[in-house]
Order: C-alpha cells, then structure tokens, then sequence
C-alpha cells in the first residue's frame, strides 16, 4: 500500500492531510508554520522535520509515503520552492514532491476537483480559476503594498484612514475611531500615527483591526458602510476577469477567507453584487481545506505515474 501527503502552508500553522492510494484519509492534523514570509530557515526546517516523521509514522515508514504536495505562499520567488525542497528532503523523505502555490491547493480542495473558481479574502486577497481544458486566470494576491484589494489588511488600512480623515473633520465622526482605540488600548491621534509606522508594526497588525468593520457596520455607521461597499466591489473585481477569460460566468465560486465568512455585511453586498453581474453563478463555501486538496493533487501524481 502506498500513501501519499498534502501540506497547506498557513501563515501560523500546517495543515496536513495523508491518505492511501485509494484515496481514503487516514488521518489530519497541525503542525508549525512553514511559511518564509514569516518564519526564519531553522523554524520552517524544525516544522518539516516534525511533520515529516508524523506522515511516517502514520504510513509506517516514510518511504512508504509515494507523494507529497505542499500549498505554500511565495512560490513565484525560486528560492522559495527551492529552500522547501531542500528542508523536506534533509527531513529524510525521497519520494515524489511538488510545490505549488497555496491558491493552487485551495481551489482543488473547494470543489474536490482540478476545475472551478475560488475567491480567497483573508489577510490578502486572491482569486484562480481553471476550467474544464486545463486554461487557469489568476487575479489579485501581489501583496498588501500594491494590491490586497478587498482583503482584511486592505479593510483594517481603510478603518485607519478613515479615523483620520474623521479627526480632522473631512468626514464627520465615526465610530471606528473608538473600536480602534480601544482594541489598540490607546486614546490619541498621536499614537494610531506611531502604531501605524512603527517598525514593528506588520501587515497582519493592521490586518487585525478588521473585525472592528462588522460592529460599525451594525452601528449603521456611514464611514463603515462605505468601507464594506468598497470590498466587496473589490472582491467582484477579482471575480470578472477569471469569469470572462475562462468562460465560466455560469459555474460555481467558492469564497474562502475571514472577511467573506466572518463579515455578514460585506458578504450580503458581495453576494448581491455578484448576483447582479452573474445571475446564474452559484457561491458556494468550499467542500473541503487546502490540505486536502494538496493530498488529492498528490493522489492526481501517483495514479499517473
């Protein structure tokens, strides 16, 4: 009996997925984060080590695991999948390994399959699509300082501004300035300035404040409202282009992410907006986790070698 293993590289934790050639789970669970954007080399190679000797002791031998596929982020940057492969096989496993983008994995576990369209909006946003001939359009997913649209760091930058633009009387009073201040335990201007350019200060510290949209929002507050608007047609600007190019203006899209899980405002007006553009699109939550979907591109190597 063979095995094969699927890695979902998060910002704080992996997931992994190992299952037998038949496609069957065996077993789930987390390790340490092996992302490079915010691990240094010896944490990222002390979590692969681990994780590597969790999938053999589950397959009995990690040379009985045939496959592994890892979903990281960074993989445009060589180096990256580089580093990974190095790190994985110093853990000791010799057998089949591909590394792909997380987006890759996520879209293969939301639909169980290799086609469809997903739109994640979380820390960052992003969006892929592929359909039925193997043709993929990916949008979005540059990063926070030129793009991020729609994404809880775009939301939390957006919170942010408009505190400011409401101290100096060039929106009226909102009440975003006192759910900022009071989630950051400060009380000045002064110090959202130093908060916000502090060297330390990273994008998933201002990805943070995000949460504070739904409860403005629930204020009825105009600035809030404003700020939800402007995701969520972000967010449908990530899903056109993959409709169009790809022709799936009827197919289904799964949305992944805080902010379009955890947001009811932004997720109605999403929901709305998307309706109107493409009445005949369905949205659906994902079938299952990027993990498993690395596990079943694995699966997807093994059955064709």
């Amino acid at each position: 009996m063979k095995f094969v293993a699927g890695l979902d590289g998060g910002g704080t934790k992996t997931a992994v997925t190992v299952a037998d050639e038949r496609g069957t789970v065996l077993k789930t669970f987390t390790s340490g984060a092996i992302n490079y954007n915010g691990q240094d080399e010896a944490s990222v190679g002390a979590s692969l080590k681990e994780i590597v000797r969790e999938i053999g002791a589950i397959c009995s031998g990690i040379e009985h695991c045939a496959e592994i596929c890892v979903g990281a982020a960074g993989v445009s940057n060589p180096t990256v999948v580089s580093r990974l492969t190095e790190q994985i096989r110093s853990s000791g496993f010799q057998g089949g390994l591909h590394i792909t983008g997380d987006h890759e994995t996520a879209l293969y576990g939301a639909h169980l399959r290799d086609y469809g369209m997903i739109l994640i909006a979380g820390t960052g946003s992003i969006g892929l699509g592929k359909n039925k001939a193997g043709a993929t359009h990916r949008t979005g997913g540059y990063g926070h300082l030129i793009d991020d649209e729609g994404s809880g760091y775009a939301i939390g930058r957006d919170l942010l501004s408009a505190l400011v633009q409401a101290h100096d009387g060039r929106i009226p009073e909102t009440v975003i300035t006192e759910l900022v201040y009071k989630q950051l335990q400060i009380a000045t201007i002064q110090e959202v300035i130093s908060f916000v350019y502090d060297k330390r200060t990273n994008k998933k510290d201002i990805a943070a404040l995000a949460p504070i949209l739904s409860a403005a929002c629930a204020a009825g507050d105009p600035a809030a409202l404003c700020i939800a608007e402007k995701c969520a047609s972000s967010l449908l600007g990530l899903v056109i282009p993959m409709a169009e190019a790809l022709s799936l203006q009827e197919d289904s899209l799964a949305v992944a992410g805080s902010v379009l899980l955890k947001n009811i405002f932004i997720q109605k007006m999403f929901r709305e907006k998307l309706l109107e553009h493409y009445p005949k699109m369905e949205c659906i939550a994902p079938k299952s986790d990027a993990s498993m979907g690395a596990a079943l591109m694995a699966l997807r190597r093994l059955q064709s070698n």
